[in-house]
């Protein structure tokens, strides 16, 4: 009978700290806000987490205007459909180099396999920022999946020849 009560104060232990740390886990989570756009990397950081919450329409207004943009119906495919597909990567966001009247950011991109035992790994990239006509940093380039490679491309000059 001793015994038996000594397993259940153990068990009731066990339950006890494992909902002090669900509730502390609950508790210490936070919500991400949007920062003030004063920087690069405060810009970049607007951005990756617009794209996160699924705000395509702010994440949209942080590329730059020119030539090539998409339109917002075709940006906000992209992402839907996934063709660029953040599920498994997240974003480091290191130094910032300026460069004439450009910005490049050192980026660090942690992508996974996706599964519990893939592996993870890291690659190098870059993020291109420039202030548009009113002052504002507007996004000119980044790595893939939160860029799509067609964007702003610059169609040939001279249509290429069939080769016969």
């Amino acid at each position: 009978m001793r015994q038996d009560r000594f397993l259940w104060v153990i068990l009731f232990t066990i339950l006890v700290l494992a909902l002090a740390a669900v509730g502390l886990f609950l508790l210490r989570q936070q919500r991400l806000e949007y920062g003030p756009e004063d920087s690069p990397q405060a810009v970049l950081r607007n951005y990756v987490l617009a794209l996160e919450r699924g705000d395509y329409e702010r994440a949209y207004d942080y590329l730059i205007a020119a030539q090539g943009k998409p339109d917002l119906q075709h940006f906000r495919q992209a992402f839907l459909t996934r063709q660029l597909d953040l599920s498994n990567v997240s974003l480091q966001i290191g130094e910032a180099y300026p460069s004439g009247e450009q910005t490049v950011i050192s980026l660090v991109l942690i992508r996974s396999g996706g599964g519990p035992f893939a592996e993870v790994y890291r690659e190098s990239g870059n993020a291109v920022l420039a202030k548009d006509a009113q002052g504002r940093w507007k996004i000119v380039s980044m790595p893939y999946p939160y860029w799509s490679w067609d964007w702003y491309a610059t169609p040939p000059a001279k249509p290429v020849p069939a080769i016969p």
